[in-house]
């Protein structure tokens, strides 16, 4: 009976592991194919491997259920390496990687955040592919999920943050 128990015990918690929604990440160019069909808004995190704040944004923020959950449904997510080796197409322009000296980076990087490689930044484009905002800094998933619905709901073409932020209803703290 107690090995039956500590087996039963041990699926269930792997099962609510592996069940937990994970956010759907898609290669640049993959996401920028779909939103041809389907239109919605990109979601970039700018990332480098080495940089602590986007480690902790992904353990954190990106691997909240709720989040991860909201983000697939309303928004295309790309993970973007701010140091990232291989091209990407982007607006009939190919973006490559760089070196000078001891500095590397991405050209598209350093183009959406206009030559200031700030690591985590979040970036939202538009479902025209139009740079909407950036945004530098770790963000909570408190934070994270007030900012993504603002930018789902389109709210920012009718009332200013503060507006927004005074009415919004957390799913993470109701």
């Amino acid at each position: 009976m107690k090995k039956t128990l500590v087996t039963f015990t041990l699926f269930w918690v792997t099962f609510q592991i592996n069940s937990q929604e994970k956010v759907n990440w898609l290669s640049f160019e993959k996401a920028i194919e779909l939103n041809k069909k389907n239109p919605k808004p990109i979601l970039i995190d700018i990332y480098t491997d080495w940089c602590g704040y986007c480690k902790k944004m992904d353990k954190e923020t990106y691997a909240n259920t709720i989040i991860a959950k909201y983000i697939n449904e309303y928004f295309y997510a790309i993970k973007l390496d701010g140091e990232g080796k291989e091209d990407i197409n982007f607006k009939g322009k190919t973006f490559t990687h760089k070196q000078e000296g001891r500095t590397q980076y991405h050209e598209l990087a350093l183009a959406f955040l206009e030559g200031k490689l700030s690591y985590p930044t979040t970036l939202f484009l538009t479902k025209k592919e139009d740079l909407l905002q950036k945004i530098p800094g770790y963000l909570s998933k408190e934070r994270f999920e007030k900012i993504l619905a603002f930018f789902k709901t389109e709210a920012y073409n009718d009332k200013t943050w503060e507006e927004f932020e005074k009415n919004f209803k957390s799913a993470l703290n109701p």
